[in-house]
């Protein structure tokens, strides 16, 4: 029985144009996240068969598969939800008149302003080597917010901490409307950003038990 499965996305395909083309929505999801929901529960079943025998000659790449395929269906769940059409409200900062001033407050007091923070984290989202990720994510330690670079899906992170906003900076993601212009892309995402749902995912990563107690 699979663990994993591929969830469905939370509206159609034409809904972030003209940010990202149905095309990509629809390739990316249908074809790329279903790729790592599979190789996630490949692996686990690999991983049963070589616990069974054991048999344990293969058990680095087996762990390093875990890690990039279950990462990148972790990633990609988090990133459909991260977005939403201009016309349903996305984009923008959050604001305290959205309902959303704890996040701003938090953004302001981890990067000084929205605009340094934006800066950094399209910085780090376009200037990803190769494949990867820029991702705003909770230190639970310090309790402040962090950009971080994700190489492939997995790398480059502190330990325990929990993405709430990530940019998806593969070719995949763009490819088939912005060329080789990467941060192009990256400029167009900040008009689609779900703050609502960034906001719920900063309240719920702040409420889990911190990693060291004071």
């Amino acid at each position: 029985m699979a663990i994993y499965t591929l969830p469905e996305l939370p509206y159609d395909y034409a809904a972030l144009e003209p940010v990202i083309n149905p095309q990509i929505i629809e390739l990316h999801h249908d074809k790329h996240h279903a790729a790592y929901v599979k190789g996630a529960n490949d692996t686990l079943e690999q991983l049963e068969e070589a616990r069974d025998k054991e048999v344990w000659g293969s058990i680095n790449g087996l762990e390093k598969n875990l890690a990039f395929h279950l990462s990148g269906h972790i990633l990609h769940s988090i990133y459909w939800h991260n977005m939403t059409g201009p016309k349903e409200g996305g984009g923008g900062e959050p604001l305290a008149a959205d309902g959303v001033g704890e996040l701003a407050d938090a953004i302001a007091a981890s990067f000084g302003t929205f605009a340094k923070f934006k800066a950094q984290l399209t910085k780090a989202s376009a200037t990803t080597q190769g494949s990867g990720w820029g991702v705003l994510a909770y230190e639970p330690v310090s309790g402040r917010l962090i950009v971080e670079q994700v190489y492939d899906h997995q790398g480059n992170v502190g330990q325990g901490t929990v993405p709430i906003l990530v940019f998806d900076a593969w070719e995949h993601a763009f490819y088939l409307q912005y060329k080789n212009q990467k941060v192009d892309f990256i400029e167009a995402m900040w008009q689609v950003v779900n703050w609502q749902d960034v906001a719920a995912r900063y309240a719920q990563a702040k409420d889990r038990t911190p990693l060291i107690a004071p």
